[in-house]
């Protein structure tokens, strides 16, 4: 028995001196890591460290490819990935703070320069009947994270209500191709920018939110996150992959970031895609970027292939969050 015993105890320091070693790499990252890893892991929120995102590293790198017009790239949707819609959404992932001027002035521009008949965000001139509810839920995402004014974004709002399916979830095909099943793609977006909404003090529509993340949620859990309902076989194999920054894709980590930030409770449903996570550890307990999507980049964060501090911080959080 004290063999046992002390089997257990050495196990278990070895754990404590891994665990230190990890956080002392991922504090070696970018300050907007190291803001999260004070946040998430260490339980410390360094107001400090947030407000020196937009003056050092990643931070500082976004905000100085923004143009004289208020955009980032062409204009608000174009081209893939450096547009001001997805460097907003890089911007709103770094933490970079909530009252940063300049993120708030170009999605005001973009609010101001034309909203489509449905309620939702033009992407261009060409889309100014029906919006795609996908890009609406990132665009939520990101214009709650810096409190613009809550009723500019009602209609936003309204619009994805709207285009909420039958089983659950939302699919931004519906208008396109007539889809008649949710999209896990879809769905992981809108519930990010409800989450969002939510957590900035919002009010509007509430209970009809609440519901909708509810339902989204079970869509999710009902596919285990990542298998098919009908067969039990993977929908997709990339969803396994882990790539950062995500941009409108799905993939089962940032399926389970976000349970652990809108705090969801354990479902075992959750348990297979958490398996295939801790597969993916690597011996030295970091996580790899495994892929990219591919497209223009303002620069590189981290390289595939390569320990992604990323990927390692948003494991850690959602391992610790479900006291695995």
């Amino acid at each position: 028995m004290a063999e046992r015993f002390h089997g257990i105890v050495k196990f278990c320091r070895l754990e404590i001196v891994e665990k230190q070693q990890i956080i002392e790499w991922l504090l070696e990252g970018d300050i907007s890591l190291q803001y999260q890893v004070h946040r998430d892991l260490l339980g410390e929120d360094r107001k400090d460290l947030q407000d020196r995102i937009a003056t050092e590293g990643w931070g500082k790198q976004f905000l100085s490819k923004r143009n004289s017009n208020g955009h980032w790239g062409d204009r608000f949707y174009q081209p893939k990935w450096i547009s001001s819609h997805y460097t907003l959404l890089d911007l709103r992932n770094l933490n970079l703070s909530p009252d940063n001027a300049l993120a708030k002035e170009t999605i005001e521009l973009t609010i101001n320069s034309g909203i489509a008949d449905d309620g939702g965000v033009q992407l261009g001139p060409s889309t100014a009947h029906h919006s795609d509810v996908c890009v609406n839920g990132m665009f939520l995402n990101y214009a709650s994270y810096f409190r613009i004014d809550e009723e500019k974004l009602c209609s936003i709002v309204d619009s994805i209500l709207n285009e909420k399916m039958s089983d659950g979830g939302f699919n931004c095909r519906t208008t396109r191709s007539g889809a008649t099943h949710s999209s896990l793609h879809t769905s992981i977006s809108v519930l990010e920018g409800l989450i969002e909404f939510q957590k900035s003090g919002y009010i509007y529509r509430m209970n009809e939110i609440q519901d909708a993340r509810k339902s989204a949620e079970e869509f999710i859990l009902l596919h285990q996150l990542f298998l098919s309902d009908r067969t039990g076989k993977v929908i997709r194999k990339d969803f396994l992959n882990l790539p950062y920054p995500s941009r409108w894709k799905y993939d089962i980590l940032r399926a389970l970031d976000y349970f652990q930030y809108a705090g969801s409770k354990w479902d075992e449903r959750m348990n297979p895609a958490i398996q295939v996570l801790l597969k993916k550890r690597n011996k030295n307990a970091t996580w790899n970027v495994q892929a990219k999507h591919p497209g223009k980049e303002h620069f590189q964060m981290e390289k595939a292939g390569n320990p992604s501090r990323w990927n390692t911080l948003r494991a850690l959080r959602v391992l610790n969050h479900f006291n695995l």
